[in-house]
Parts: structure tokens; C-alpha cells; sequence
């Protein structure tokens, strides 16, 4: 129990020890004055009908601004939950669309890689086309130039039946 509620029990023992005591002196019947009318009844008892009314009142206000407090946390969590939700679901969302748009770089990487590599063994078969070219090219000036050193070898020498 809390401090407050401890002393608000005390107080209400003091008063209910107050009223036992002093009872004969609470039923004492007394004039009252209404405003309107005078009555006999005993002041003391119309005093604590008064204070049990009042505290049945504050009671009820105090039972009614729980309530209404209870309310409003209840609503307050269930909206918190509902934006969390939300939140959640628009984080999927994105992670989502960052993973399509990943998808989609990456297919366009590999589109490109795929061109580049055809262009490249587009070129290196031009280059070993060319090349091969070159070498049939260099082989036969080289057939050739060895061709004319031998005519002119055997022009120059000729040669001679020994047999």
C-alpha cells in the first residue's frame, strides 16, 4: 500500500473512533435552521449523513476519472499499436522495393557484363583473325624471300652433276 492510502485509512479510523465516543453528544437532537423551514434533528448525524454524501461523491468522481484514465491509456496503446503496425509494414515495404531495386541492378550488371564480354570476344577473335592473317601473310614473304635467295643461289652456283 502507498503512504497515501495508509494515511487516508488512519484518517478514516480517527473519525470513525471520533463518532463512536462522542455518539451520544452526535444524536443529540437540536434546532435547524433551513433557510426556508426549522427541524428537530440531531446536527451531528445530518453533519456525518453530509460527509458520507460528499464522500460517496468524491468516490464516485474518483472512480469515474480512473475509468475515463483507463479509457484514454487503452485507446492511446491501441493507436500506438496500430501506428507501430504501420510503421512495420512500410519498413517491409521499403525493404522490398530495395530489394527489387537491387534485382534490377543487378540483372542490368550482368546485362552489361554479358555485352562487354561478347564485345571483347568479339575483338580478340578480330585480333586472332588478324593475327593468323599477319602470320600466313609473314610466312608467306618468308617462303617467298627464301624462294628468291635459293633462285638466286642456284643462279649463282649452279649445280654440277657429279656422278
Amino acid at each position: 500500500m502507498s503512504l497515501r492510502t495508509l494515511m487516508l485509512v488512519a484518517l478514516i479510523l480517527l473519525m470513525a473512533g471520533f463518532v463512536a465516543l462522542n455518539f451520544e453528544a452526535i444524536v443529540q437532537p437540536n434546532t435547524l435552521n433551513l433557510g426556508f423551514s426549522e427541524i428537530q434533528a440531531p446536527l451531528g448525524l445530518v453533519m456525518l449523513g453530509m460527509i458520507v454524501a460528499l464522500l460517496v461523491v468524491f468516490l464516485l468522481a474518483l472512480v469515474y476519472f480512473q475509468t475515463s484514465h483507463l479509457m484514454e491509456v487503452r485507446r492511446i496503446t491501441r493507436e500506438a499499436s496500430e501506428q507501430r503496425q504501420l510503421a512495420d509494414r512500410a519498413e517491409a515495404s521499403r525493404f522490398t522495393e530495395l530489394r527489387e531495386l537491387l534485382r534490377t541492378e543487378m540483372q542490368a550488371v550482368a546485362t552489361r557484363d554479358a555485352e562487354l564480354s561478347n564485345q571483347l570476344m568479339q575483338k580478340m577473335d578480330a585480333v586472332r583473325a588478324g593475327l593468323a592473317e599477319t602470320i600466313e601473310l609473314t610466312g608467306n614473304g618468308l617462303g617467298a624471300g627464301l624462294g628468291e635467295l635459293e633462285d638466286r643461289f642456284v643462279r649463282q652456283f649452279p649445280p654440277t652433276d657429279r656422278g
